[in-house]
């Protein structure tokens, strides 16, 4: 595995993934170092579900129904490409890592606080999946935060899923990227 630092300055989206398959030693690694990541009062809000073969071809229909009921009628040539895309969409990597939240009832803790440490997992899963080899791609959007999408995964009305991680193997050099100097970014207060 690479040293941290250079993980974190290494890493990077990974678009276009081989269809190769990944072995389940490799997601359980990154599986793992999502429960590592802070989390108020320990409450562990994450949840994790690992969508692959058969599994994407199920999540395609639930994009493709909810991309149909935004359509209206009658469903135009266009209407209809989105609705194929949005099917077709699961497949664009071999393994799918679907990250919800599921929000404690607990009153001392602050929701926002739930969705923050379901964030830091997922960046402690890509900072993995970079290390070890893999690439990776954090895909959100709004299909992401729908009711069908929540009930696919057997989420609670309070939860919902934050992230699709789409994983693999790179089929493409890592992008430059130029970054700001975090010393424009930042303010001493003394």
């Amino acid at each position: 595995m690479m040293e941290t630092f250079e993980a974190i300055k290494t890493r990077r989206t990974i678009g276009l993934i081989k269809p190769d398959p990944v072995p389940h030693e490799l997601i359980d690694q990154i599986l793992e170092a999502g429960t590592y990541a802070p989390n108020h009062f320990r409450t562990e809000p994450w949840r994790f579900f690992v969508i692959t073969g058969e599994g994407r071809n199920r999540l395609g229909e639930v994009f493709e129904d909810i991309t149909t009921a935004k359509c209206t009628e009658p469903i135009s040539e266009d209407d209809l490409k989105k609705i194929e895309k949005a099917k077709k969409n699961p497949h664009r990597a071999p393994v799918i890592i679907a990250v919800g939240v599921e929000p404690t009832e607990k009153k001392n803790v602050i929701k926002n606080e739930e969705y923050a440490a379901v964030h830091s997992a997922v960046q402690n899963m890509l900072l993995t999946a970079h290390s070890l080899g893999l690439g990776a791609i954090w895909r959100t959007g709004e299909i992401c935060y729908h009711e069908k999408v929540r009930d696919f995964f057997g989420l609670s009305e309070a939860g919902e899923i934050l992230a699709f991680i789409y994983l693999g193997y790179p089929d493409m050099e890592a992008p430059k990227v130029k970054k700001t100097h975090f010393k424009d970014l930042t303010t001493w207060i003394n």
